[in-house]
């Protein structure tokens, strides 16, 4: 009982941090119908940047809680830096172009900014685990867990709650629904089409970098990361619906608890089990759990 227990409690755990990161792609797509392989990369550089301020903050003994606000402009600085030099610098010269050119193009992002990582922080691991400790361990049921890995279930869902909140009760919110729905139109309307992509790609970013902020203090950071979060990331958007935020949630939470049981019971087959619901879940439904049928125009 207490393994199935721990298994529903990793999956939760899982799930929420890999809906902080899976949430960015679902908007950076939904605005700009870009598959942005790159995201992974973002992740990995807000993890670096996060140890960097972490291993400046303790280092001159300031309070352990001030870690959080840390890790938050960390996010802030690596996506805002990041998610507009890639935007404005690279993908603006190709809008409008075929969705493979587009996904051909963020893979080329992707290989280059490994490498950028590695000549800014280099090759070897960084560590700054001290937001783990600081916080100490909670209790749930017969299990201890770092009450850390709590805060990441309140990040993520704070993050789906403002960027639902903004989408659905905002008038700015809502004049980017129009355009994620009809760009065209909305140029028409007198939106300004551009700007708001711009927005929508910096604060996926943003995301991505949040999600590499907060995992930071829980593992060693180390050139590659990126590349590990990819397969987990784009298997939660495609089950759940490209482009639907209700759908990211709900792929998430497939993956961590497909995941987890996995791990807990058949440990060999944990990366398999991810491909397989995602082959049974296209081939019944190619559009994914959320998202309707995409009219293409010719």
């Amino acid at each position: 009982m207490n393994a199935f227990l721990g298994a529903i409690i990793d999956g939760i755990l899982y799930s929420a941090w890999l809906f902080i990161i899976a949430v960015g792609l679902t908007l950076i797509y939904g605005v700009m119908k870009i598959l942005n392989m790159a995201h992974g990369t973002f992740y990995a550089i807000g993890a670096y940047m996060s140890v960097t301020l972490l291993g400046w903050w303790f280092a001159q003994g300031l309070p352990p809680a001030g870690s959080i606000p840390v890790m938050i402009v960390a996010a802030l600085i690596a996506g805002t830096v990041v998610g507009l030099v890639v935007e404005r610098g690279v993908l603006r010269f190709f809008a409008g172009r075929d969705p493979v050119v587009l996904l051909l193009v963020t893979y080329a992002l992707f290989l280059i900014l490994e490498d950028v990582v590695k000549l800014i922080w280099g090759v070897d691991p960084w560590i700054a685990s001290d937001p783990v400790w600081a916080f100490g361990n909670v209790y749930l049921g017969p299990l201890v867990y770092p009450t850390y890995n709590l805060i990441i279930v309140v990040v993520a869902i704070v993050s789906g709650g403002l960027l639902t909140w903004f989408l659905q009760f905002t008038a700015k919110g809502k004049m980017l629904r129009a355009v994620i729905h009809d760009p065209e139109v909305s140029q028409a309307m007198g939106i300004n089409v551009s700007r708001w992509k711009v927005s929508a790609f910096v604060v996926g970013s943003i995301l991505a970098a949040l999600g590499g902020a907060f995992t930071a203090p829980t593992i060693s950071v180390a050139p590659g990361m990126g590349v590990e979060v990819v397969v987990m990331m784009f298997a939660a958007v495609v089950i759940g619906g490209l482009g639907s935020i209700p759908g990211t949630i709900v792929g998430a939470l497939i993956v961590g608890f497909v995941r987890s049981l996995a791990i807990h019971y058949w440990p060999e087959v944990e990366v398999f089990s991810i491909y397989a619901v995602m082959a049974i879940v296209l081939a019944l439904r190619p559009q994914g759990l959320f998202s309707g049928v995409e009219l293409r125009k010719i």
